[in-house]
């Protein structure tokens, strides 16, 4: 009795990992909204860009507002894509390997995770490629009036530019190991 009450537990532990396809479809569907909010993004300056060169003053403001946003739909296609691997890896760590992902040797292998380390790795080096764009998005609205503005700026560029260096020497080291 106590053997069939231990199984059956067991397997209802077991088959619990299922819940987390919730967290799959709710990542790949989130994933999907962002790529069409950055997708809007872009149509909208080339839609404006039909009247860029309609007056001087339309074409600064044009300038303005299609780099902020440009650089807005490149930051939400990052988050969007840390959504998707975000989503894949749960997939294939919880519930199975997806198998047309692992038969491809054509494609990327961004998307093909097999631990919970890989899968962290991936998504820390795209976060971080989302924070570098939004620090560029908040660096193009900034206005600097002052030296020490400027030295803040330098000072991010240097912490981004240790941080990516830092990514790689990790990425390098886990190579040669």
């Amino acid at each position: 009795m106590l053997k069939v009450a231990e199984k059956i537990i067991e397997r209802l532990l077991w088959e619990s990992r299922f819940m987390i396809f919730l967290a799959v479809i709710a990542s790949v569907l989130a994933a999907f909204v962002l790529v069409l909010i950055g997708t809007y993004d872009i149509y909208i300056v080339i839609k404006d860009a039909t009247h860029m060169f309609s007056s001087k003053e339309y074409f600064k403001e044009f300038h303005k507002e299609a780099i902020k946003n440009i650089v807005s739909a490149v930051d939400v296609y990052l988050i969007a894509t840390v959504l998707l691997i975000f989503g894949l890896g749960l997939y294939e760590l919880f519930i199975s390997k997806i198998d047309p992902m692992e038969k491809d040797t054509k494609s990327s292998k961004i998307l093909v995770v097999h631990t919970l380390d890989q899968l962290k790795e991936k998504l820390a080096k795209v976060i971080l490629m989302v924070l570098i764009v939004t620090f560029f998005k908040y660096a193009i609205e900034f206005k600097y009036e002052d030296i020490k503005n400027l030295l803040f700026l330098s000072i991010g560029v240097f912490l981004i530019a240790l941080s990516i260096y830092f990514m790689h020497k990790g990425h390098d080291h886990k190579e040669n190991h």
